[in-house]
């Protein structure tokens, strides 16, 4: 009788190494599974760290009283002047202005001629006389012998301080081109003469026959008569420029510089915004039910406690300021039984119109010299921050770092699984190939033998 062996040789299944070596990454899968809830949590520190960064950002925008500050004007004379205030420079005030005289260019016009190109001036020069009494002159040739050759000749040259156009006035239909120079400068100190033409062999001869003085735009501060050289004034009041449109004597216009609340309460609006977005992210981790994984959230970790810990502490605060001591609750800032900011905007406003200045420290705190710097509540939303975001030190960034060498450290575990598997796999094939070599010769010799044997004789049998 034969000698019976399975699907191979040895009798083993086909696949008992690749059996073997699954079983082998079980631990790797387990370590996998392990990585990527860690992995969850720190993509869930980034999105904190991000909403950490965003309200420091709007902190930092509004960190000094300059920054916070907004300014806003308000006059009942919009067609004569435009008026602006430069937060940093400027204070509040109530004042009169009247728009006596706009500033002027010096400026001349040319007589006309029939054409701007074909209408032929002749060769020569064109002698001017600069504001600072220095004399210029411009030479003319044939190519440039003609109203745009010329104009292009005096702005070729900055020196002049001049600008020169060539216009059609509509008032001769022969002769309606003209040439119109004028000082780039306005004000009584840019006064010139304007250039004289000294061109010869020309069709027609070419002249200014008008001309317009420069002169100081004149206006009234609180009823006293001012003399400017522009007709924009940036120092007549500080941190105030005011741009004069039109002249209007004997109009006077109220002009109010103010604190602009609604645009402060904008900016604090916001910062709330940005506060209540990272009070919001933690308030959804610390929700926990039955259906939690905590191994994938951040629900119950101390890093959310300490964060919410030191807001809770700037807010209820109390900052000393010049008119008292305040905590920014009292301004409209104050918790909602969420666990959130409210913003009472109203009541803010109402606030920082009465007392601009104690509002003001209350939220960006105070310098003197006696007692130094004292932080307001920015200031210490600023603290809070820079403590939780500093590198390499901060709470956010090491707990980002710790989760970042887990999975650091599972890698490199799973790795050296992975390399030890693939030296036992290595191994395995080794032994069983050996094991099948062996069982292919121990077969062979079975049915050689069983082939000496031959059949039986069954006469000898019964003999």
């Amino acid at each position: 009788m034969g000698i019976s062996f399975g699907s191979i040789n040895s009798g083993l299944p086909k696949d008992i190494v690749q059996q073997i070596v699954e079983a082998e990454k079980i631990p790797i899968k387990q370590m996998e599974a392990r990585k990527g809830k860690i992995e969850d949590k720190k993509a869930l520190m980034g999105q904190l760290i991000s909403l950490v960064e965003n309200m420091r950002g709007e902190i930092l925008k509004n960190k000094g009283a300059r920054s916070l500050r907004e300014m806003k004007v308000n006059t009942d004379g919009e067609a004569s002047l435009a008026i602006s205030a430069d937060k940093n420079v400027a204070d509040p005030g109530k004042y009169s202005i009247e728009v006596l005289q706009l500033a002027g260019k010096s400026s001349a016009m040319s007589n006309g001629v029939e054409d701007k190109e074909k209408t032929y001036l002749g060769v020569g020069y064109i002698k001017a006389v600069l504001p600072n009494g220095e004399s210029k002159e411009i030479y003319v040739d044939q190519e440039h012998a003609n109203l745009t050759g010329i104009a292009k000749l005096i702005n070729a040259d900055p020196a002049l301080g001049m600008k020169a156009n060539v216009v059609n006035d509509g008032k001769d239909a022969d002769e309606p081109y003209r040439l119109i120079i004028s000082m780039q400068e306005t004000g009584d100190g840019n006064k010139a003469e304007f250039p004289y033409l000294y061109l010869v062999d020309g069709e027609v001869d070419l002249y200014f026959d008008e001309e317009k003085p420069a002169q100081d735009a004149k206006i009234k501060l609180d009823g006293f008569e001012v003399e400017v050289p522009s007709n924009r004034v940036t120092d007549l009041i500080p941190g105030v420029t005011i741009d004069l449109k039109k002249a209007k004597p004997g109009e006077e216009f109220n002009v109010e510089i103010t604190e602009d609340v609604e645009k402060i309460g904008g900016k604090v609006t916001s910062l709330v915004d940005n506060i209540n977005n990272v009070l919001k992210f933690i308030k959804e981790q610390n929700t926990l039910d039955e259906k939690t994984d905590t191994s994938r959230t951040l629900g119950g970790d101390l890093t959310l406690t300490q964060i919410e810990s030191r807001i809770r502490s700037a807010i209820f605060t109390t900052i000393n300021t010049d008119s008292g001591p305040h905590r920014i609750g009292d301004y409209g800032i104050t918790f909602e039984r969420s666990g959130l900011l409210k913003f009472d905007q109203e009541k803010f406003q109402t606030a920082i119109s009465k007392d601009y200045k104690g509002v003001s420290q209350t939220l960006t705190g105070s310098y003197s010299i006696e007692k130094g710097k004292v932080n307001g509540f920015i200031d210490m939303l600023e603290d809070t921050a820079k403590s939780l975001l500093s590198s390499p030190s901060g709470v956010l960034t090491t707990r980002k770092s710790g989760l970042q060498s887990q999975v650091n450290q599972i890698d490199r575990q799973i790795a050296n699984r992975q390399r030890q598997i693939g030296q036992k796999e290595e191994v395995l094939k080794a032994k069983f190939a050996r094991l099948e070599e062996t069982m292919s010769k121990i077969r062979g010799q079975g049915a050689g033998l069983a082939g000496l044997s031959g059949p039986v004789n069954p006469v000898q049998q019964l003999g």
